[in-house]
Formats: structure tokens, C-alpha cells, sequence
């Protein structure tokens, strides 16, 4: 019965415990699935040997039973032929053939009931391989296509944060323009306003300077004789 607990815990084993220890499950699965392998392997030799003891004491039963019914006859002939003594030789043989078969006949019930579930936790083992083979392509696309949604939501963020900045620059952009128009708007404020007056005034004292200089050269060139 030792080799029946060895391995229960294979067949009791819950997938999805040992898929939240990893950290990628499509790695985690192809390994789960080596161990498996592995000890199905080791499963088959072990079932292989209780069947092969259930055949030993089936087949040590079988002797047994022929050697009795094989006293039995000779004890049968040995009365036949009037020999009773003879017959009472065969016949205690026959008892202690029938004493050792008692055990051999609980022998082989012990060694079939293990053959029996030795082999329902083989079929089973193989049965739950086959079905996490299934799984695993299933568990690998769920992977990937996690693996790509988290991708796009990188490229989402990077994204975000992109238009964030082209927003910022806008209103980097705006407050220059503010800024260019309130400096332009202030040195205009700044420059005096014309005085059309004093420009006038100006013009007629130049005009009166430059007819003053030609009076002057006037008087020169006639006292010149010019």
C-alpha cells in the first residue's frame, strides 16, 4: 500500500495552486507537464511491477488449486485400487496444499485489489496528461494575448503622454504670444506721441537761418564790388 500513497498526491494535484506560484504560466505549464511525464514513467514501472505480482500469486494459486485436485485423484486411485493407507498419504497432502492455499488465495486478492487501483491511477495520470495537453494551448493564447494587451497598453501611456506634452507646448506656445503682444503693446505705450507744432516750428526757424546767411552773403559781394 506504500506505493499507493506514493503517489496519490500526483493524481490529487491542483493545477491551478502551482500555476499561481509562477510567474509565466506558459513557461510553468510546458514544466508541470515534463514533471508529469516523469513520473508517469515511473508510475508505469511501479504499475507494472504490482501487475506482475498479481500475476505471480494468480499464477502460485493456480499450481496450488491443480496440485490439490491432483491429490485429490491419486487419493481416489489409491482407494480404487484398495490401498487406503496410500489413499491417507495423498489425502493429508492434499490438506496441507489446501492450508498454504488459504494464503496464496489471500495473497492474490491483496495483490489484485492493488493491481486494480495501481492501474485506475495510471489511466488517470494519463488521462489528466492528455487533458492538460489540451489546456496548455488554450493557457498559451490566454499568455500571449495578455502579453500583447500589456504592450498596447504601453504604447497607450507613451501616447498619453504625447498629447499631454503637444497640450503643454500649445500652451507654452499661447502665453509667448501673450507675452510677445503685451511687450509689443507696452513700447507703443512707451513712444511719445508726435508734436506737429515744434515740427512746424523747426522748419520755419531753419527757413529764417538760411535767409538770414543769404542777407549776409548778399552785403559781403557788394562791399567786394562784387
Amino acid at each position: 500500500m506504500g506505493i499507493l500513497s506514493r503517489f496519490s498526491d500526483i493524481i490529487q494535484a491542483n493545477v491551478n495552486a502551482v500555476l499561481d506560484k509562477m510567474e509565466d504560466p506558459s513557461k510553468m505549464i510546458d514544466q508541470y507537464l515534463r514533471e508529469l511525464n516523469e513520473n508517469l514513467a515511473q508510475v508505469k514501472k511501479e504499475t507494472a511491477g504490482v501487475m506482475a505480482e498479481e500475476a505471480r500469486t494468480k499464477r502460485m494459486l493456480d499450481e496450488n488449486q491443480a496440485e490439490i485436485a491432483r491429490y485429490e485423484g491419486l487419493a481416489k486411485q489409491a482407494l480404487m485400487a484398495g490401498n487406503e493407507g496410500d489413499a491417507k498419504v495423498f489425502l493429508a497432502k492434499k490438506q496441507k496444499l489446501e492450508s498454504s492455499g488459504a494464503g496464496l488465495q489471500t495473497a492474490y486478492a491483496a495483490a489484485h485489489e492493488n493491481a486494480v487501483k495501481m492501474r485506475q491511477m495510471h489511466d488517470k495520470l494519463v488521462s489528466d496528461i492528455e487533458t492538460l495537453k489540451s489546456r496548455r494551448a488554450m493557457i498559451k493564447a490566454k499568455v500571449s494575448v495578455a502579453k500583447t494587451q500589456e504592450r498596447l497598453n504601453k504604447i497607450s501611456s507613451a501616447s498619453d503622454k504625447a498629447n499631454s506634452a503637444i497640450g503643454a507646448f500649445d500652451r507654452m506656445e499661447d502665453k509667448a504670444n501673450r507675452m510677445l503682444d503685451e511687450a509689443n503693446a507696452m513700447a507703443e505705450l512707451n513712444t511719445e506721441p508726435v508734436d506737429e507744432a515744434k515740427a512746424l516750428e523747426e522748419k520755419y526757424r531753419s527757413g529764417a537761418s538760411d535767409a538770414s546767411v543769404d542777407a549776409e552773403l548778399e552785403a559781403l559781394k557788394k562791399s567786394m564790388g562784387l
